[in-house]
């Protein structure tokens, strides 16, 4: 085992002196280090399972993590181990200290559009772009630690006056509907640890050593968090990567790394500079870029690869061209060099990218597959579901109520609800609960309450079954008695409608599946339900394309990469050219080259389409950046360029390359 690792590798899993930081490079091995320590805690130095966390953002990473700690140690997973997400691990504080945090432990957990539909309820106005914007600011604003009081000092402009203002009545509902957002999953948890200390040492005393992934990553809550779980004895192993920190505007603090330096003095810096992945030309590309920006930390990459092919440069006329190219060169390699599809990504910085690419694959019949489009929980259909079982889980869950109720209709239309909703906002209780009141007979028909009862006794039934009966079962009967399926099909027309009764079919399957192998009920499943991706439904056997945005192709290789759009305004994006914040950009460039192990080929384009009009383009300066072994393609279109045109633009781009190369 330990001859596969090599001597910085070696160094990090045995550290256990103090607080360690791992700056791992791309390709470096750094899930390796993880699993390799967590096996050499265990089986070497005595610890328990049980006291050991290792905490991802991803819950592929997650997933990953497990089954490679369970290959390590003879093929299963060492029982009592923690390897989850931070807001998983949140999820879990939170449940076993409800009654610490004013929850009971059958809380729900919201996702965005509940929380924008809250929003936009506090702040009295309905455009739901707005309240958008409100929620993100919100998020910003927890994601920092920062309460409703201090958020109305900071708020600097319109915007942020209204979500202050919003803020605290945002907090209220919340509670009132016995339910947490996201950002809550760590902040209840760092406010419950700074204020309870016997809680506090507990959590201490059980996870006694923190391995923690993509440390870059970290916000200021999860430093928070990690700060109280680590203590000053400070038994953990950060890895992460100051080169790929790319996701400031999600709230990430770079600062991070700063202030561990700062908070534990006796920090030990172990930095893995050998990449496993890549040809020496793409990561001599990806130094010479990275060393344009402020580093806190110098580490250089370096690889026994050969050289490899040159990076290719290639300028089309537009969009249309640029994905036409594309797809003829994926083509034409593959046929040369003999590869899969799988073997291909085209990156590209915004989603809105994507859509002309995936036209030129179909016309040239080249398989793909979407990575970080529209999660398969946001689908409408699989929202429906979520709400009857959201429901089951917390019947103070007035969102639930809501959407369950009139999905499909009953025949109880917005003034019934509207009525329920002032009686139970006046009595200061849930809308199910009111359901049952005496007096709510004064302020419905008989019909309206007769429609409101059946309801909710309907789900009583389906509560008390929970427990007794399988979640498979169970979600049939719900499906059957709701009737769904016919619902969708007098609604929508039949082509929409089969889609997303498959998406339900596939939900229920995967859920049953789910159900029997861990042994959950159906409120157990739904309780974790939030924090669960679909990614088990991707077929890793799927030979196609693989399309990603750069910020979700971190974490993956590929042995060709096409990395498109690479123009000024686009990548870097326009915005942090205004706001002086190119350096998260050449971050995000440094990802996207890093992604790549044998061939790397970039492309711009001279025009891009703005609205109807098309904008003239420059290639970006991170191409000049990257060095001057580069290989210049020619475009070539039915709109040629004049001789000398072509000759001056070579001519400038070759001096614009030798002067990043120097």
């Amino acid at each position: 085992m330990a001859a596969l690792l090599n001597a910085p590798q070696r160094e990090a899993i045995h550290y256990l002196d103090g607080p360690s930081l791992v700056l791992a490079g791309a390709g470096s091995g750094k899930t390796r280090v993880i699993t390799h320590k967590i096996a050499y805690l265990i089986n070497e130095c005595g610890f328990e399972p049980y006291n050991i966390a290792a905490i991802t953002f991803t819950n592929k990473a997650a997933k990953e993590m497990q089954e490679r700690v369970a290959h390590l140690m003879g093929g299963r997973s060492p029982k009592g181990l923690t390897v989850c997400t931070f807001h998983a691990l949140g999820v879990r504080i939170i449940r076993q200290e409800a009654v610490h945090c004013g929850l009971k432990p059958q809380f729900s957990i919201l996702d965005a559009a509940d929380t924008v539909q809250i929003v936009a309820d506090a702040a009295k106005d309905s455009d739901k772009g707005i309240a958008k914007q409100m929620q993100w600011q919100i998020s910003s604003w927890k994601n920092a630690m920062i309460g409703p009081d201090e958020a109305s000092q900071l708020a600097d402009n319109e915007l942020a006056a209204a979500a202050a203002a919003a803020y605290a009545e945002y907090e209220r509902t919340l509670r009132a509907y016995q339910a947490v957002d996201f950002d809550d999953l760590i902040s209840l948890p760092v406010r419950l640890f700074e204020t309870n200390e016997e809680v506090r040492e507990r959590w201490k005393a059980r996870l006694r050593f923190l391995l923690v992934d993509e440390y870059q990553d970290t916000n200021r809550a999860q430093y928070r968090l990690l700060r109280q779980l680590a203590g000053e004895r400070g038994m953990f192993t950060a890895v992460g990567d100051d080169d790929q920190a790319i996701y400031a505007w999600r709230g990430a603090d770079v600062e991070n790394l700063r202030l561990l330096q700062q908070d534990y003095p006796r920090l030990k810096v172990i930095k893995l500079e050998q990449n496993y992945r890549s040809s020496r030309r793409i990561l001599e590309a990806a130094n010479t870029l990275i060393a344009n920006n402020e580093k806190l930390f110098e580490k250089r990459l370096w690889s026994e690869h050969g050289p490899g092919e040159q990076i290719a440069v290639h300028g089309c006329r537009e969009a249309d061209a640029e994905a036409e190219w594309v797809a003829m060169k994926i083509n034409a390699h593959r046929f040369e060099a003999r590869t899969a599809y799988k073997d291909y990504a085209i990156l590209y910085r915004g989603n809105h990218q994507a859509r002309v690419i995936e036209q030129a694959l179909r016309n040239a019949g080249i398989p793909y597959v979407i990575s970080g489009g529209q999660s398969f929980f946001d689908k409408a259909e699989i929202r429906d579901l979520i709400a009857y079982l959201r429901l089951l889980q917390n019947e103070d869950d007035d969102l639930a109520f809501i959407r369950a109720i009139t999905t499909p209709r009953r025949g109880i239309g917005a003034a019934t609800l509207e009525a329920l909703g002032h009686y139970a906002g006046a009595r200061h209780i849930g809308l199910f609960a009111a359901v049952f009141e005496e007096d709510l007979a004064e302020h419905l028909n008989a019909r309206q309450l007769e429609a409101v009862r059946e309801f909710a006794n309907y789900i009583n039934r389906l509560k008390y079954r929970v427990t007794r009966e399988p979640a498979g079962r169970l979600l049939e009967d719900l499906l059957a008695s709701t009737r769904y399926e016919a619902w969708l099909f007098e609604h929508l027309d039949s082509r929409e409608a089969e889609t997303k009764w498959n998406n339900v079919r596939d939900f229920v399957g995967w859920l049953t599946r789910k159900g029997d192998e861990d042994g959950k009920n159906l409120v157990e499943l739904a309780q974790t339900l939030t924090l669960i991706s679909m990614l088990d439904k991707e077929d890793p056997d799927f030979d196609g394309v693989q399309l990603a945005t750069l910020h979700a192709s971190k974490g993956l290789e590929f042995p060709h990469v096409f990395l498109v759009g690479v123009e000024e305004g686009l990548l870097p994006h326009q915005a942090s050219i205004d706001e002086d914040k190119v350096e998260e950009e050449r971050r995000l460039m440094y990802v996207g080259i890093t992604r790549a192990q044998r061939t790397l080929t970039l492309t711009w384009c001279e025009r891009r389409k703005m609205g109807k009009e098309f904008r003239p383009c420059e290639i970006s300066r991170f191409v000049a950046e990257m060095g001057g072994d580069l290989k210049l393609g020619q475009r070539r279109s039915n709109d040629p360029l004049s001789r000398e045109e072509g000759r001056d633009r070579a001519a400038a781009l070759r001096a614009m390359l030798e002067r990043g190369g120097r």
